[in-house]
């Protein structure tokens, strides 16, 4: 019988939601290319519930305790003594999701000695050590496109927000005013703008394909240059890296992961490379960029805005200064992780989970790490120190 431990966010500052907004979800069992969504053996949930937080548990006690598995579900994970390293030591499998991670750094894996499997609950593994779990063997798994969709719209979401002058403009209202002259001295068309991607995959192909009808002109670098076919379909214009790139950009959205190539790419060398006035949006990892170079960018007016909703650490301190540069459009890590990915990447824990308890291979595309080399997903994704 294995020991789960479960990191996820707390519960809404007013309690578990009793009700919710919208009654049901769309029905969506397919992505863009024909990946199916997960298809756990059940759900033990109902979609569009919270199963993010704590009192959710990712809808996976009933199924964990019927079965003779011990489930432990813990916020408490950073700061000596947390409820993480004490319950870590036995633990046999690990769950984090992106937005509340659990880093899981070498230390940390060395100390759990019974540690088999280390599953994130969305997208994006870069909060295990790769390195090190390969050396000691954990599989690594993770709910690849589980929320790549969303993470999408979060990108167009934003990109218009900063463009537009929204956030400003909203506030406006809610201070009581009206100054019209206010809001539109920092507002333009996104129309007509060149827009550029570092990496295409699921999540950067996606933000192309919901920005090309704004009539703009598109962008992109990547280590896997995309099909001609997809190049003239969007009339995309390649470039062999992102230095190549943002000089012929007005907008610039990362949808890398990271890795030793990416980390620390977004410094002020970059940075000053791009068109003034750009604006950066960052919904990948925050360690891309380099934290104290993006609010020099902006106070400077070389970026006109920067938004995004990744920081490093997190939960990002109260004094960190993305909350009080200027010009910017931050939220916390909530882009992969509406109530629509919650029940998607819920279920896909589930799979892994039933999967690995049966001794089934996990489905290649979910496979970051495993028998001691990156694999599927990972290997195509990530890089690793040698």
């Amino acid at each position: 019988m294995a020991k789960v431990l479960c990191v996820l966010y707390d519960d809404p500052t007013d309690g578990y939601p009793t009700s919710y907004a919208r009654d049901d979800l769309p029905v969506i069992d397919h992505y863009p290319g024909g990946q199916t969504t997960p298809t756990p053996e059940a759900v033990d949930f109902t979609p569009g519930h919270l199963l993010g937080s704590v009192s959710g548990e990712l809808g996976l006690r009933a199924y964990l305790e019927a079965a003779g598995h011990t489930l432990v579900v813990t916020s408490d994970k950073d700061g000596e003594g947390s409820v993480f390293d004490r319950e870590l030591v036995d633990a046999d499998i690990v769950i984090s999701q992106p937005f509340w991670p659990a880093y899981l750094t070498p230390e940390r894996i060395a100390a759990a000695k019974n540690l088999k499997l280390a599953v994130t609950a969305g997208i994006g593994s870069d909060h295990v050590d790769l390195d090190a779990a390969i050396s000691h063997g954990v599989t690594v798994a993770e709910v690849t496109y589980c929320n790549s969709i969303s993470v999408a719209e979060h990108v167009v979401m934003m990109t218009l927000s900063l463009v537009r002058n929204y956030l400003p403009s909203h506030q406006v209202v809610l201070d009581g005013g009206w100054n019209i002259a206010d809001c539109v001295a920092r507002s333009y068309d996104l129309e007509g703008m060149h827009v550029g991607t570092v990496a295409a995959g699921r999540i950067g192909l996606a933000v192309l394909r919901r920005l090309a009808p704004f009539d703009v002109k598109l962008h992109y670098t990547d280590r896997y240059r995309l099909s001609q076919d997809v190049e003239r379909e969007l009339g995309l214009t390649w470039h062999e890296s992102a230095e190549d790139m943002v000089p012929h950009c007005d907008v610039v959205t990362v949808n890398a992961p990271l890795h030793p190539e990416t980390e620390g790419l977004f410094g002020d060398k970059l940075l000053a490379q791009t068109k003034r006035g750009a604006y950066l949006i960052n919904t990948a990892r925050a360690k891309i960029v380099d934290r104290d170079a993006v609010e020099r960018a902006l106070r400077s007016g070389q970026l006109a805005g920067y938004a995004g909703d990744v920081w490093f650490p997190q939960p990002a301190p109260a004094d960190h200064p993305w909350r009080t540069m200027p010009h910017h459009g931050m939220t916390p890590h909530i882009s992969g992780s509406s109530l629509s990915a919650q029940a998607r990447y819920a279920a896909g824990t589930r799979e892994i989970l039933e999967a690995f308890f049966a001794g089934r291979p996990i489905r290649d595309e979910y496979l970051i790490v495993d028998g001691g080399a990156l694999a599927g997903t990972g290997a195509h994704s990530y890089s690793v120190n040698k």
